[in-house]
């Protein structure tokens, strides 16, 4: 039976002062479920990117989760935004934004993306 995430396994997000406990909490936690260290920050760096986009792009912070399940760790970043339009190109390098969702796709193993009450859910997954 799959491990499910419990409360423990979260934290919620409102304002910029919450993102290095953000981070902090995301790579403590993916430490000890066993994440090797160059993908812990993989795993930092993405999530960093959703919760920076949520602080910008919508209202009211977010929600994040982190467990392990069937050999991936898995992370939810659930906020009140509208759908992510994953699948795009990387900017070029003259663009001065727009690189954080592509960043994310190209460091995370899977990203899925679905609408939930209230917002949407962005879960990345790292394989083990």
């Amino acid at each position: 039976m799959p491990e499910q995430p419990t409360d423990t396994d979260g934290m919620s997000y409102t304002e910029p002062d919450d993102l290095r406990t953000v981070r902090t909490f995301v790579a403590e936690r993916a430490r000890a479920l066993g994440l090797p260290a160059a993908r812990v920050d993989l795993l930092t760096l993405a999530v960093s990117e959703l919760t920076t986009n949520t602080l910008q792009h919508t209202g009211g912070g977010g929600h994040i989760r982190v467990w392990v399940e069937d050999g991936r760790l898995l992370c939810d970043v659930v906020d009140g935004g509208g759908p992510r339009p994953f699948g795009r190109a990387m900017p070029s390098a003259e663009a001065i934004r727009g690189r954080g969702l592509a960043i994310v796709e190209r460091v995370c193993d899977a990203v899925y993306t679905t609408t939930v009450p209230g917002g949407t859910l962005v879960r990345i997954c790292l394989n083990l």
